[in-house]
């Protein structure tokens, strides 16, 4: 003990003893990265797999095995996980019938199959990657006013100005935005599924897709102050309520001013 104690207070001891600590710190921190970054690796190249498998049943036929595309479906490489979670996860992949419109239903597939199918679908070329909630700081970041006036410019040709969808050419028609997900409209802006343009972010940039998600979701319960909504469809329905009962009430006054003359 005494010899211990003897060297204990040696003047090198601190700073070795400062070395030892460092040293087995760093490898300790070595070791857990390691086995972290082993173990991250391990559960993506498992998802990929798990995906790879979904894909060759359920898509393959129409996409072809290595994604390739084909007659009737186009490739998917590069169109990213945002594309497959957005098409997957709201019903509309997979279609019996690729030449009509792909209608929002029940989706096919669990929420950690169409994970997997995403991871899979990402790993064959880049693209737009699935937004998180660190993305989607809407009721933070956006602006109401900005968004209801990038809606009008860029949206509400197809949408209808109100967002509550409207025709397109060749039976196809542009959804209702009503409760749809603040995920999936930023999925449908990156990706541009159907008939619907790519919005990059040089075109619009991600701070001007909150204020437009946000404006948006201010449409969802915005009050009708001046009476009967009709809808919110356009001046089409309008006209023909004003048409139908303006032509019915003076038809019905022509008609009572006649027999009333009689």
């Amino acid at each position: 003990m005494k010899s211990l104690s003897r060297y204990r207070k040696h003047r090198y001891a601190s700073p070795l003893l400062l070395v030892f600590a460092l040293f087995m710190i760093g490898t300790t921190f070595s070791v857990a990265s390691a086995s972290t970054k082993e173990s991250v690796n391990f559960a993506r190249s498992a998802a990929i797999d798990e995906g790879k498998q979904i894909f060759l049943k359920g898509c393959s036929s129409c996409h072809g095995l290595n994604a390739e595309g084909g007659k009737i479906a186009p490739s998917l490489i590069g169109v990213g996980a945002a594309s497959v979670d957005f098409q997957v996860g709201t019903g509309r992949m997979p279609m019996a019938d690729m030449t009509v419109q792909a209608m929002r239903k029940k989706p096919a597939y669990t929420a950690e199959e169409v994970a997997a199918l995403a991871v899979y679908v990402a790993s064959l070329a880049p693209g737009p990657a699935i937004p998180g909630d660190e993305i989607l700081t809407y009721e933070r970041d956006g602006n109401t006013a900005q968004g209801g006036e990038l809606f009008r410019t860029n949206c509400a040709m197809c949408h209808n100005f109100a967002g509550q969808g409207g025709a397109l050419s060749q039976g196809k028609f542009a959804p209702t935005l009503m409760g749809v997900e603040p995920k999936e409209i930023y999925e449908a802006l990156i990706t541009g599924p159907q008939s619907m343009p790519v919005f990059s972010d040089k075109i619009i940039t991600p701070a001007e897709k909150l204020s437009i998600i946000k404006w948006i979701k201010a449409a969802e319960v915005e009050p009708s102050l001046g009476g009967a909504a009709l809808g919110r469809v356009g001046p089409v329905t309008e006209g023909l309520l004003i048409w139908t009962l303006g032509l019915g009430l003076l038809i019905g006054i022509a008609v009572w001013l006649a027999t009333k003359a009689r």
